[in-house]
């Protein structure tokens, strides 16, 4: 299986100018790939539906050319799901490590 490093990604309470908001994680998140060092600021609304894992703690994420495959044997704390048309993601826990896992389509 291929993987690559995409992003880090870092919780924070900063509203960033330009984040993106995802209305089903209720999360603002920056774009990784306009920052430098592809880190990913994320902001999470209260009562949103993710785990506390991933809204407390900041995590890797990596692509993944088959994220089913990927999560197997995983513990897995978000299942694979699409978050737009052309990717699907998914959160797993490695060791205290977060990890997001991503798929293009």
């Amino acid at each position: 299986m291929a993987v690559a490093f995409h992003h880090f990604g870092v919780p924070t309470k900063t509203k960033y100018e330009g984040a993106m908001f995802i209305e089903g994680a209720k999360v603002h998140v920056t774009d990784p790939e306009k920052h430098p060092y592809r880190i990913e600021f994320v902001r999470f609304e209260k009562g949103g539906p993710l785990p506390k894992e991933v809204q407390k703690n900041p995590h890797a994420a990596f692509m993944v050319d088959d994220i089913e495959a990927a999560v197997k044997g995983q513990k897995v704390l978000v299942a694979p799901c699409a978050v737009s048309a052309e990717l699907k993601i998914a959160f797993i826990m490695d060791g205290d490590a977060v990890i997001e896992l991503m798929q293009k389509k």
